[in-house]
């Protein structure tokens, strides 16, 4: 992997706003120290560009129908520094739509997304899910997230974990006060996907000192629209013999369970991570 050059808002000591993200135009951008991620110091964190991703979808294809799955491929190094946003209609439906929005740093693409949205129609009488129900976060212990791993993304989080946490099983639950861009409001989903991709750091299998375990996407699926605010976690990570993993994780709100969120893993012993 690369070694990425830190173009941060803030990595010069100058000033920066309690966000993710600066907005410098339409579809331009530029990170914040607070989007750091904890591989690199120069790349941004999947979890906050993930978020802004998706609210420039909803921002500029606003619609009453609802996310059903987003998926998020990393191609690359998520640079730091300004960026553009694309968003491109694939293919429109009166109940069914799919949309591809992607993160570009010049020419070269390092996020694509692909989002699904159906539309709502009433199915309470039918509704029902088997995932346990998230016990509340003030039974949790609070967790300094960033005693186990460094980045500005880390650092802005909110965390608590349940005290029966074991190696690549846990329960958590996470907030931001920060909002993906300054001066402006996150759409509704998005400021609840901004924080998911902290799953693969929350119930560690190896020491990170050790194993390297990034993910190479994250996919999300939804069985109602979320409530923004605190995420819960409900998380296992799985290492194979071969170098794939998996981090999977029942997600859920102040309202319980909402859908689940699974991210493919490399896995490789750090003396052979180069």
């Amino acid at each position: 992997m690369p070694i990425a050059q830190n173009l941060h808002l803030g990595h010069q000591n100058e000033d920066y706003p309690p966000a993710y993200y600066v907005r410098r135009g339409d579809t331009q951008f530029l990170s914040t120290l607070h989007s750091q991620g904890a591989w690199q110091p120069g790349e941004q964190h999947l979890a906050p560009a993930a978020g802004l991703v998706l609210a420039e979808v909803e921002r500029r294809l606003p619609s009453d129908k609802l996310i059903s799955r987003v998926s998020f491929d990393v191609l690359g190094v998520i640079h730091s520094g300004p960026f553009t946003i694309d968003v491109q209609m694939v293919r429109p439906g009166r109940s069914i739509e799919l949309i591809e929005a992607r993160m570009l740093h010049g020419d070269q693409t390092s996020i694509h997304a692909r989002i699904w949205r159906l539309a709502a129609t009433d199915t309470r009488q039918v509704q029902g899910t088997e995932w346990a129900a998230l016990p509340p976060r003030e039974t949790m212990p609070p967790l300094t997230f960033s005693s186990i791993w460094g980045g500005g993304f880390i650092a802005t989080l909110e965390a608590h974990r349940s005290a029966d946490v074991r190696p690549g099983r846990g329960r958590s639950w996470l907030h931001t006060p920060y909002s993906l861009v300054a001066d402006e409001t996150d759409p509704p989903v998005a400021g609840f996907v901004k924080l998911i991709d902290t799953a693969n750091g929350l119930a560690v299998r190896e020491d990170p000192g050790s194993v390297f375990f990034a993910n190479v996407d994250l996919t999300i699926h939804f069985i109602r629209q979320p409530q923004a605010g605190w995420v819960g976690f409900d998380t296992r990570v799985s290492f194979g013999p071969t170098g794939l993993g998996e981090t999977f994780s029942v997600l859920s709100d102040v309202h319980g369970p909402v859908g689940t969120a699974a991210q493919s893993l490399t896995v490789r012993m750090k003396e052979t991570s180069a």
